[in-house]
C-alpha cells in the first residue's frame, strides 16, 4: 500500500513543502503537492481531482484555509482520511476540524517521522490494531458492512470514514460490553492521549447521529472507565 499510495499534500510553506514531500517521497508515496488552498479547491471542485489515497492539509493558507478544503472533499468524498496539519494550539480547532470529517491532526512544529507514522496508520486498512471480524454485522434496524466502509438500512446506505468504520467494528465485536476508553485509543490510534481522547469524543458523536434512528441501539458513556454499544435483541454476524 505504502508504495502505490497517492497523497494529496497542500503546505505553502515553500522549505517545510519540500521537506515534507521529499520524505513522503523516499517512503515510496506519490505526492500531488498544491501551494495554495485555491489551486486545490480548484482541482477539487473543477472534476480534475485524482485518485487520492490520503489528504494532507495545512490549515492556515493564504487565500483560503484547510477547513474549506476538507468541506469541498467531503462533499463528495466520506471515505478518503484527511489530516491536517495545524499550528494552531486551541483544541476548539482541533475539534472543529474533526466535526468536518477530518481523521486526525498533527500541530506544527512536527518531526517527519511522526508525520509518516501518522500516514502509514491511515493507509493501513487492515491494521494490526484493529481486531479481526467476519467485518459484516446486523445492528437492529441496520446492517454494518464494515469491509465495505457502509452502514445500511431500508432507507438507504451511508458512506463511513475509515476512522468511523474501525470504531463501529470495535463496538459491533462487542455489542452490549464495556469498552475501557483506553482500549479504544490503543486499538485506533496506538497511543492513550488526552487530545486523542477528545478526538474520540467527536467520532462517537458521529456515531451516535447516525444510529438514532434506532432507539433500540445506543453508544453508553460509562462514566471513568469507557463506552458500551448498547444493542437490544442483537443478531450475530453473518
Amino acid at each position: 500500500m505504502a508504495q502505490k499510495a497517492h497523497i494529496l499534500y497542500v503546505e505553502d510553506d515553500e522549505s517545510l513543502s519540500y521537506v515534507t514531500k521529499d520524505n513522503l517521497e523516499l517512503q515510496g508515496y506519490q505526492v500531488t503537492h498544491c501551494i495554495s488552498g485555491g489551486e486545490a479547491l480548484e482541482m477539487i471542485e473543477g472534476g480534475k481531482e485524482e485518485a487520492f489515497d490520503l489528504y494532507i492539509l495545512d490549515v492556515m493558507l493564504p487565500d483560503t484555509d484547510g477547513f474549506a478544503i476538507a468541506r469541498a472533499i467531503r462533499a463528495h468524498d466520506e471515505q478518503t482520511p484527511i489530516l491536517f496539519l495545524t499550528a494552531k494550539s486551541l483544541k476548539e480547532d482541533r475539534l472543529h476540524g474533526l466535526r468536518l470529517g477530518a481523521d486526525d491532526y498533527i500541530t506544527k512544529p512536527f518531526s517527519i517521522e511522526e508525520l509518516i507514522l501518522k500516514v502509514e496508520v491511515f493507509l493501513r486498512r487492515s491494521s494490526v490494531n484493529v481486531p479481526p471480524s467476519s467485518g459484516q454485522y446486523r445492528l437492529g434496524r441496520f446492517w454494518f458492512d464494515y469491509p465495505n466502509l457502509a452502514l445500511k438500512d431500508e432507507e438507504g446506505s451511508r458512506r463511513l470514514t475509515q476512522k468511523e468504520a474501525d470504531l463501529l467494528n470495535v463496538f459491533a465485536q462487542q455489542q452490549n460490553q464495556v469498552i475501557r476508553r483506553s482500549d479504544i485509543l490503543e486499538q485506533l490510534w496506538g497511543e492513550d492521549d488526552y487530545f486523542l481522547g477528545r478526538s474520540l469524543d467527536v467520532f462517537i458523536s458521529r456515531l451516535r447521529k447516525y444510529l438514532k434512528a434506532d432507539k433500540r441501539l445506543q453508544i453508553e458513556n460509562i462514566h471513568g472507565v469507557g463506552f458500551r454499544l448498547r444493542v437490544e435483541e442483537t443478531q450475530a454476524p453473518y
